[in-house]
């Protein structure tokens, strides 16, 4: 067996930022948005089926928020791409040797010599000539194309996956323990959302960690400090 068969696939972080993305953003806005409403809506509130019925319904409006707003936003890159995919396709009917001429440019200013730069530029042309101006000169690597459903469906599905976790405290404690419990539980929730995140990222854990905690301590502080004092909660 040749080693080239023998070696297994190179498996690389940035394989996964399309997903990732979207479902640590998802998962995180998830937590932090439900419990702050929670949290708030139980520092004003009289009854526990009042906070219950706040979480139920931030959980499905943000769900979907999350959902609609990573499609449009995704669409919108790919639209981008594919009108930039559109007019190189039509600069490579109207001008293949200047758009030949430009892939090897490109591999000059990466450090071949003209001679290899031009043997090159005309290999990748005669494979897939659109494809390599799309790598090499507009930055379209296939594991950077935006997905627009994927991301739309990822964000819905880790929002909801967040926003029960606070959701599911509040419906276990009592009214007046709710504030309490559902931010410890929140911010514990954070943390290993924070590590997951950046194992899968290939990042420092602990500056992940921190990053989402800080920031999901001050949004729960925030809501209850407005709920306490005004009776009503703002997220």
């Amino acid at each position: 067996m040749s080693d080239s068969a023998a070696k297994p696939a190179e498996q690389h972080a940035v394989d996964r930022i399309g997903w990732l993305r979207a479902a640590v953003l998802g998962a995180n806005d998830g937590i932090v948005s439900t419990a702050s409403l929670i949290v708030g809506v139980a520092a004003a509130a009289s009854d526990k089926p009042q906070v219950l019925i706040a979480g139920i319904a931030g959980l499905v409006a943000g769900a979907l928020s999350m959902a609609a707003g990573e499609y449009v936003s995704v669409s919108s890159q790919a639209d981008t791409e594919a009108a930039d995919m559109a007019r190189e396709r039509g600069e490579h009917a109207a001008q293949p040797e200047f758009e030949l001429e430009e892939l090897t440019e490109i591999y000059r200013k990466r450090g071949l010599d003209d001679g290899l730069a031009k043997q090159v530029a005309v290999a990748l042309t005669a494979h897939d000539a659109l494809g390599a101006h799309a790598r090499d000169e507009l930055g379209l690597a296939e594991m950077h194309r935006a997905r627009p459903l994927q991301a739309a469906m990822a964000s819905a599905a880790t929002f909801s996956v967040g926003a029960a976790l606070p959701l599911l405290a509040a419906v276990l404690l009592p009214l007046r323990s709710i504030p309490l419990g559902a931010s410890i539980g929140s911010l514990l929730f954070l943390m290993l959302l924070g590590a997951v995140g950046a194992k899968a990222g290939g990042a420092p854990i602990a500056r992940g960690t921190m990053r989402v905690t800080f920031w999901g301590a001050i949004a729960m502080a925030a809501t209850y400090a407005i709920g306490s004092l005004f009776g009503t909660s703002v997220v």
